[in-house]
């Protein structure tokens, strides 16, 4: 089942799909902002490195030279034409970087942050929301943050998942979509992921909206606010910061969870992220579950000892989803590898590499990722009380 418009033919006087643009982490600091025009100070406190700058040099022995300064839209590369191709009406990201000038680093050992000059780049690709819950948005403290959120409002990017207090990064991001309704995204951080607990926002302190478990009550408190705020027509998004960077296994609370957001709130589309490779899909109750939708961009081209996971793939994520009932009616999604810190077509092999390796892990949850047109996957499901119903 492709996500086509074709899929509502024949159903005159329904309102057009809503189509949403997903990915995974994107690392746009570090050894990315140094290449942008106005770069921070690239000063790190890493064990091996203690400049961004060591980052684009080990880039640039692995592919060649990267240009310096690039144009803010050059590390999007091949993405801006699937885009434009697409047209998603929503595109959300994972943005792990603090931007901010701050010298106020976390003791934790990695530290991504980009300078609020360059947050051009975030605009060139229309971003139109950033979700913060997650283990970077804090690595250059608290008032790293705040600057964060003041630089996405200043450039009419919404956020959700972090905020000045709870009240604010509990809440959700409405992003208006103009004769469609309203997308709702709702964003949390988890421990397993590497969030330090204490990032938590309180009611007197900015941090992350954390969840110290996946419990049924986190399930029912999410209802709640999904009820107060929900409108006829509106699409919610629960957006999950969880699990390691590496390995394939679901957890058994992440499904319990993901099934229970559906069952209780009425989510959507669960947008989980934190694994640096794309896993599984799943299908549940006509709603996408994403366990894990790899890293979008990162600087990690050239470093050694992690290439039997492929970090350097990435996938596009476009959901289709009814607007009558909130359900999935299609996803396509598109392969990319990262190359000189700017997104390229996948190669075939490397495509079918992505491809048989997400296939293999939804077909667990009843889920394929087939070839489609052009190097580009479509996902197909099985019908069911517990799965999908369409195919």
């Amino acid at each position: 089942m492709s996500a086509d418009d074709t899929t509502d033919q024949g159903n005159a006087g329904r309102a057009s799909p809503i189509r949403i643009f997903l990915c995974g982490d994107v690392m746009t600091g570090r050894g990315i902002d140094q290449i942008l025009p106005e770069p921070v100070n690239p000063r790190l406190y890493e064990r091996y490195m203690d400049s961004a700058l060591g980052y684009v040099e080990i880039a640039e022995r692995a592919h060649g030279a990267i240009p310096r300064p690039a144009e803010f839209a050059y590390p999007w590369g091949a993405a801006l034409e699937q885009w434009a191709r697409a047209q998603p009406d929503v595109r959300i990201i994972n943005l792990e970087t603090s931007i901010t000038r701050s010298e106020d680093h976390a003791r934790k050992g990695i530290n991504y942050r980009m300078s609020p000059e360059n947050v051009s780049c975030l605009t060139a690709a229309g971003i139109d929301c950033c979700v913060l819950a997650n283990n970077h948005v804090l690595d250059w403290g608290r008032a790293g943050l705040i600057e964060t959120l003041e630089v996405l409002k200043r450039s009419n990017i919404r956020s959700c998942g972090a905020g000045r207090d709870i009240a604010a990064a509990s809440a959700p991001a409405i992003l208006e979509v103009k004769g469609k309704g309203r997308v709702l995204a709702f964003a949390f951080a988890t421990v397993t992921s590497g969030t330090p607990p204490d990032w938590a926002a309180t009611r007197d302190r900015a941090g992350v909206n954390f969840l110290p478990q996946l419990s049924d009550s986190a399930a029912d408190t999410l209802a709640d606010q999904v009820r107060r705020i929900r409108k006829p027509g509106d699409v919610v998004v629960a957006s999950i910061h969880w699990g390691p960077n590496w390995g394939y296994e679901i957890p058994d609370e992440h499904r319990k969870f993901a099934h229970a957001l559906i069952d209780r709130a009425g989510v959507s589309i669960v947008h989980g992220h934190s694994s640096h490779h794309p896993l599984g899909i799943e299908v549940y109750r006509d709603r996408l579950v994403l366990y894990g939708s790899g890293d979008f961009l990162n600087d990690y081209e050239g470093i050694a000892g992690i290439e039997d996971f492929r970090s350097d793939l990435s996938l596009m994520y476009f959901a289709l989803l009814s607007q009558a009932s909130a359900e999935l009616l299609g996803l396509d999604l598109v392969p990319l590898q990262m190359r000189q810190f700017r997104l390229h077509r996948a190669s075939a092999e490397d495509a079918e590499s992505i491809r048989a390796t997400v296939d293999r892990e939804s077909l667990k949850f009843g889920a394929r990722v087939n070839r489609a047109a052009d190097d580009t996957f479509a996902l197909s499901w099985e019908r069911g009380e517990r799965r999908g119903t369409r195919r």
